[in-house]
């Protein structure tokens, strides 16, 4: 969708805008300090369940992807966790939101279940989310960060919002900028926040054109390594690549370098680093050659993002069940 849609739809249509400032002011790191002082030890506990068995499943970057998927749409209000029902077409069954994994889904339910015995009814699914995303990250030898709490889960989750604003694979940077600029963060956010896809994956569909069309800006040990595991020119839905083809089970800054060397398979990845932005270039470089500095970053991207269109107070409400409305 062009991004002059994207802007009308949020300025003019019935569905809530978001407020980027007011309403992240309220959030704290000891939000349930007094009324569940053992969210965070809870919340890994179930983590750690899960990844036992199977230390390297999709769960991880599964997870993280979830986290941005609710926040760009509606905020960080668990929007995207709502199942459809006879009355309508949530955010989780938009056509972009299909790939979502499952695995990610079951986390958080787990995560929630074990919440429910421990102080019922304190917990909103969207700070669960937050905190995930964050014990994913540092899982796979990623940083760390404290997260702000106190968000409540939306009461609205529609199909039609996710499938028009969420980015899709072939944007420009120019479009991924103003993308991010109308949810409140900024170009250094976008690249940062893109480097999560050095533990991502995506499928081949997401690709197949700069295969298809032969773009040779697609490093060809790349391009040959690819060709070799996707169907082509079949597309197998089921079938997916490392966005990082070096080190796709550790969270470090190797995805940048692996951009500079034209092996971002996703052309909004690969843009970053060859695309018309100036500052996004020089931000993949120095991302390339310092992984502390992406590091920091990349946490302080992440608490921004934990702040965008978020429901405190009054708004929104504790769920009982992350997959569907009270």
């Amino acid at each position: 969708m062009g991004i002059l849609i994207k802007i009308f739809f949020l300025l003019f249509s019935s569905l809530s805008f978001y407020s980027f400032v007011n309403s992240a002011s309220t959030l704290s790191v000891g939000f349930y300090n007094e009324r569940c002082p053992q969210v965070e030890r809870v919340i890994h506990e179930e983590l750690v369940k899960k990844m036992i068995p199977f230390p390297f499943n999709i769960t991880i970057p599964g997870t993280l992807r979830l986290f941005f998927h609710d926040c760009y749409v509606q905020g960080c209000d668990g929007s995207v966790l709502i199942t459809s029902d006879e009355s309508h077409d949530s955010e989780k069954h938009a056509p972009i939101n299909l790939s979502l994994a499952g695995d990610a889904f079951d986390l958080v339910d787990k995560a929630k279940a074990a919440l429910e015995k421990e102080c019922p009814g304190v917990v909103s699914c969207s700070d669960i989310l937050a905190i995930l995303a964050r014990d994913v990250v540092h899982w796979w030898q990623g940083p760390t960060w404290e997260v702000e709490k106190g968000r409540r889960d939306g009461l609205i989750s529609n199909a039609t919002e996710a499938e028009l604003l969420m980015p899709r694979s072939n944007e420009s940077i120019t479009s991924l900028i103003r993308g991010f600029e109308m949810i409140g963060l900024t170009t250094a956010d976008l690249v940062t926040l893109s480097g999560a896809h050095t533990i991502g994956f995506t499928h081949c569909a997401e690709f197949a054109s700069r295969i298809l069309q032969n773009d040779t800006t697609l490093n060809t040990e790349v391009r040959e390594k690819v060709i070799g595991a996707c169907p082509f020119p079949e597309i197998d839905e089921t079938v997916v690549q490392a966005l990082d083809q070096d080190t796709e089970f550790t969270f470090d800054n190797k995805f940048f370098k692996s951009l500079r060397q034209g092996k971002g398979l996703l052309l909004t990845d690969h843009v970053l680093a060859f695309g018309d932005d100036e500052y996004s270039r020089k931000l993949v470089y120095r991302y390339s050659q310092d992984q502390k500095l992406f590091f920091q970053e990349f946490a302080k991207s992440m608490v921004k993002l934990g702040r965008v269109g978020v429901k405190t107070g009054s708004d929104g409400e504790i769920r009982k069940d992350c997959r569907k409305f009270n």
